[in-house]
């Protein structure tokens, strides 16, 4: 059986954010469909992930994509443009052009890609229109860009209208929650050919006792996200990758 070495590049949605563990570190899809991955084959795999949150789709590829390729993974995961699509001045070929370059390097390196694209919150958000027209462009664009590539393992985020739902989503209404970390682990493990528990399509929901809304949403996480912009600064700022080299996951219950 072959080794499994896998590595993740991306943003938040890559790294994790919204599916904070009692320690307050931060889980997420990657972490779950890495142990789900080893659950199926019943034997341990290596792990990696270099995903920073706030990043846009090209420093992502300047910063994190060497890192990961030269750890030499069999298997490479890739999602960004989130925080780009926010930012009307970037143009969707933009973004698109990155996806191709990931996969270039892949091709290069013999890493097989893993493509995600990320779920669609524009229904809980301001800008809602333009955030729509701008992921739906976006995910006609990558996929065009691998459109004949049936070795690419796709798992596509966006057009899952039930991820849509609020209860997937934490209260920044951007990031999502654990229930839906676990519903695209969920995904991927499929597409990677391994079925997921079947919970983890659609996990209990989360109490939004804590949730603010109207101006109180706006002042706790619109008006930062704001005040960044202006400053030209990041929530990934200062951060370092969570796991910058391999960790080994063991199957649950070795």
């Amino acid at each position: 059986m072959q080794e499994i070495r896998y590595v993740a590049i991306g943003d938040s949605f890559s790294e994790g954010v919204g599916d904070e563990l009692p320690d307050g570190t931060v889980r997420g899809w990657a972490d779950l469909t890495a142990l789900g991955w080893a659950n199926a084959l019943g034997a341990p795999i290596a792990y990696a992930n270099f995903a920073i949150r706030g990043k846009l789709a090209w420093p992502i590829v300047e910063e994190q994509l060497e890192p990961a390729l030269a750890l030499r993974p069999t298997h490479l995961s890739f999602n960004g443009g989130g925080n780009d699509m926010l930012r009307p001045r970037t143009t969707i070929e933009s973004i698109a052009n990155a996806f191709s370059t990931v996969l270039r390097r892949c091709d290069e390196e013999g890493v097989r890609l893993v493509l995600l694209s990320g779920a669609n919150p524009s229904a809980q958000l301001p800008f809602r229109s333009l955030i729509q027209r701008r992921g739906d462009d976006l995910s006609r664009a990558v996929v065009a860009r691998v459109a004949d590539r049936p070795d690419v393992v796709r798992a596509l985020n966006w057009p899952d209208r039930e991820l849509s739902h609020p209860s997937f989503w934490s209260a920044d209404r951007l990031h999502m929650n654990s229930r839906g970390h676990h519903r695209v682990a969920a995904r991927l493990l499929g597409a990677l050919g391994h079925p997921a528990p079947g919970e983890w399509w659609s996990m209990p929901e989360q109490s939004t006792a804590d949730a603010v809304r109207g101006l109180a949403y706006y002042r706790a996480h619109v008006g930062p996200w704001v005040r960044r912009r202006l400053t030209g600064t990041s929530s990934g700022d200062g951060r370092m990758p969570k796991f910058g080299n391999w960790v080994t996951i063991e199957p649950a219950g070795a």
